[in-house]
């Protein structure tokens, strides 16, 4: 059965439709409001602040810490300096993706890694030889999210003494409550202005406390699981199990992927580095993917007709889908929408999806299966550039 988080007398008395999801052994609040738009828009047009403490975080220290953190992730690591966050997937020996999270540099020979699945083994495993310690410290460590575009200011009532204007992207910076010690990571999973919040477990009710009292004026709503797919999708952003099967569950060939394949090249540094899966991920670079990562732009004239058929408006509003559907080209499958939604703000129904590599390509037709009073219809779709909502808030320093 799930348990608390250190929040949940928090996020308990405020959840009205007493609506949750396991999330990793804990309850996690789906949606707060009657309405989970609500939750929505507060983020597209003020702030929204989202328990995510389920996450799983690893601390990694040591002498070797960064070459066991380099070992682990396909990303560079040894660019990564103190105070820098960077995102990375890591995978097995055979190039195929285990899990993908944040790296935050907290010291010289100190490393916190988040984590979407249990991890503790496999880099305890790749730690043979090297001096570097791996602890789990999930149930130590809470999380807030606060993401939207009156983060920054609702963060500046808070924490006066550090200079959060000049907080660069994927950058972290130390800061106190009182006499407790907190990290502030300019990250989040909503593809706006945001960050994230890590405290000691014993002070997470008072952070949540402050958070709240300082957003009163700037419009600050608790953020359930509802929302945040919505959000996510709308940012292009993966979900493990979902878009993609971790190497660890996958049990047929077809349902491993590389990094490549899920959109996560840009993220694969393969210069003179012996990373876990590099050789793999060589040969797969030398020869090109099959599969590609893609966002799609279902034709809404499309979806108006197959629904006018049975004298229906497109019956597409609601929540973010998670059910995947085919997608096909010339008569024939060619990949696979797994995440979808009718996007408020863009006022437009998209998707992420993968697909054979011939029919990835920016502006590229494909048709999406969409059921319309049960019945399995096909809708056009055009290949989109990821991510569909980028806001230049997002990355924008303070007034610049």
């Amino acid at each position: 059965m799930p348990i608390g988080s250190p929040f949940h007398s928090r996020t308990d008395a405020l959840c009205r439709t007493q609506e949750w999801r396991e999330w990793s052994g804990y309850f996690a609040a789906i949606s707060y409001q009657v309405s989970h738009e609500v939750e929505y828009y507060s983020v597209r047009n003020a702030a929204g602040l989202l328990d995510v403490s389920p996450l799983f975080k690893y601390e990694i220290t040591g002498s070797d810490a960064g070459q066991l953190v380099d070992r682990i992730m396909t990303r560079n690591i040894g660019k990564c300096q103190v105070g820098q966050v960077v995102y990375s997937p890591w995978c097995d020996e055979r190039g195929k993706v285990i899990d993908d999270g944040t790296i935050a540099r907290l010291g010289e020979t100190r490393f916190r890694v988040t984590a979407a699945d249990p991890n503790l083994r496999w880099f305890q495993d790749c730690s043979s030889g090297l001096d570097a310690q791996v602890r789990d410290v999930s149930v130590e460590v809470a999380a807030l999210a606060l993401q939207g575009p009156n983060a920054r200011n609702i963060l500046k009532q808070i924490f006066t003494k550090i200079d959060l204007d000049r907080l660069p992207y994927y950058h972290a910076i130390e800061a106190k409550l009182g006499i407790n010690r907190l990290e502030i990571s300019r990250t989040g999973y909503t593809g706006d202005l945001g960050y994230e919040l890590w405290i000691g477990a014993d002070n997470a009710e008072a952070l949540w406390d402050r958070v709240m009292e300082a957003g009163q004026g700037f419009g600050l709503q608790p953020l359930g699981l509802a929302a945040l797919d919505m959000l996510r999708v709308e940012a292009g952003l993966l979900l493990i199990d979902v878009d993609y099967t971790s190497a660890q569950h996958a049990r047929i060939p077809s349902q491993y992927s590389s990094p490549i394949e899920i959109g996560l090249g840009w993220a694969v540094d393969l210069a003179h580095r012996d990373f876990i899966g590099a050789e793999a991920l060589r040969a797969e670079k030398q020869r090109g993917s099959l599969r590609k990562f893609v966002g799609l732009e279902v034709s809404w004239e499309a979806l108006d007709e197959l629904f006018d058929e049975v004298d229906l408006p497109p019956q597409v509003a609601g929540r973010a889908s998670r059910m995947p559907v085919p997608l096909y080209a010339g008569g024939k499958q060619i990949g696979q929408a797994t995440s979808m939604l009718f996007s408020p703000i863009l006022k437009k129904y998209i998707a992420l999806a993968t697909v054979e590599a011939a029919h990835s390509q920016v502006g590229g037709r494909v048709e999406m299966e969409i059921t319309v009073e049960y019945e399995r219809k096909r809708a056009e779709a055009r290949v989109a550039k990821l991510p569909f909502f980028d806001p230049k808030r997002k990355k924008a320093l303070a007034h610049s």
